[in-house]
């Protein structure tokens, strides 16, 4: 075996351990028994104090490369991304982990719209139309009724905050795909950071009280889901062709469907799997640049080693988060990955 394959075998590894850790994510929520807002502020207090620890004892925080103007993109991209978490879990609570998961793996596609929309970045018809093959693939997964639009109704409340949810990630992605020059933990870090005094407001600490066993889901939620996971995903990231993480992140959609049934006994029907497929196919076409297969290490593993992006222009793949270039090397802009 050749060091290069040998490489490629671990941050395959990597990648497909995190990419399972977070298909629990779902359960840890539930499992909790706190409100989204609740989760959400512990899961960004206990991720920052793991976050944080990782980066001093690495050493990021010398020589970190922020400037005022990284620094404040960070940050509304945290914005973004609290809010975001916050939308997905109350989603689970309006229809399940798998229809929200797969809901929200729609995040590749308002990508490639925001930035046609804000800016004028290139929609090429091939795109629109797996755009809208997606889409198609959407309504199917949904299972949402005419019914559901007449009386209203938690299930339907829960598609919307699903689709809300990935269109405000995919809003932190094209903010933070113009930080450069800053290793992805550290904007992972503000992002959490900015999360605490942002959510503190809508915390009910009163609500906590006698929570007891469950407060180790919550510590969970920070140190595993937002601490081991992201240093997983950024050590894979330099190791792996953009193709091969493509690919390995629907592992996470996946997990999470599996997760559900197991635990919950919920599964979508029939009718609702044949959207699955659509989708996964269009956010691959979408995402992938045309020379995917034979391009080797994507740019992404370039930044991710050196913390500094290639004075060589490159065509940028189409997050997920996570599903897309990351220019900014932070888990919002992850090459193609959707994580929660």
């Amino acid at each position: 075996m050749t060091s290069a394959t040998a490489v490629e075998n671990k941050g395959t590894a990597q990648l497909t351990a995190a990419m399972m850790l977070s298909g629990t994510l779902g359960v840890f929520v539930v499992e909790s028994g706190a409100s989204p807002f609740n989760v959400v502020f512990f899961r960004v207090l206990f991720g920052a104090l793991a976050l944080g620890g990782y980066a001093l004892s690495r050493g990021y925080f010398r020589g970190h490369g922020f400037t005022p103007r990284t620094l404040g993109l960070a940050a509304l991209g945290g914005v973004f991304i609290v809010f975001n978490w916050v939308l997905l879990f109350q989603s689970y609570e309006n229809t399940s982990i798998s229809v929200a998961t797969v809901v929200y793996h729609t995040q590749p596609f308002y990508v490639v719209l925001l930035g046609a929309l804000l800016f004028r970045e290139r929609l090429t018809a091939s795109k629109v139309g797996w755009i809208a093959l997606a889409f198609a693939g959407l309504i199917l997964v949904s299972g949402v009724s005419p019914a559901d639009f007449a009386n209203g109704g938690s299930y339907l409340t829960g598609v919307g905050q699903a689709l809300l949810a990935a269109l405000l990630y995919g809003l932190s992605t094209l903010v933070t795909k113009r930080i450069t020059g800053v290793r992805p933990h550290l904007i992972a870090l503000v992002q959490v950071l900015v999360g605490i005094p942002l959510l503190l407001p809508f915390a009910d600490f009163g609500a906590m009280r006698g929570t007891g066993a469950d407060w180790g889901w919550l510590v969970g939620l920070g140190v595993v889901h937002t601490g081991l996971m992201y240093v997983l995903m950024y050590a894979a990231y330099a190791k792996l062709p953009t193709a091969k993480i493509a690919v390995l992140a629907f592992t996470y959609p996946a997990v999470a469907m599996l997760m559900d049934w197991a635990v919950y006994g919920h599964h979508i029907g029939l009718v609702q799997t044949l959207g699955v497929p659509l989708i996964v196919t269009a956010s691959l076409k979408v995402t992938l640049p045309r020379t995917a297969g034979t391009a080797g290490t994507s740019r992404f593993a370039r930044i991710t080693r050196t913390g500094r992006t290639p004075r060589t222009p490159v065509a940028a793949p189409a997050p997920r988060t996570a599903a897309h270039e990351p220019e900014a090397a932070s888990r919002p802009a992850t090459p193609v990955a959707s994580e929660a």
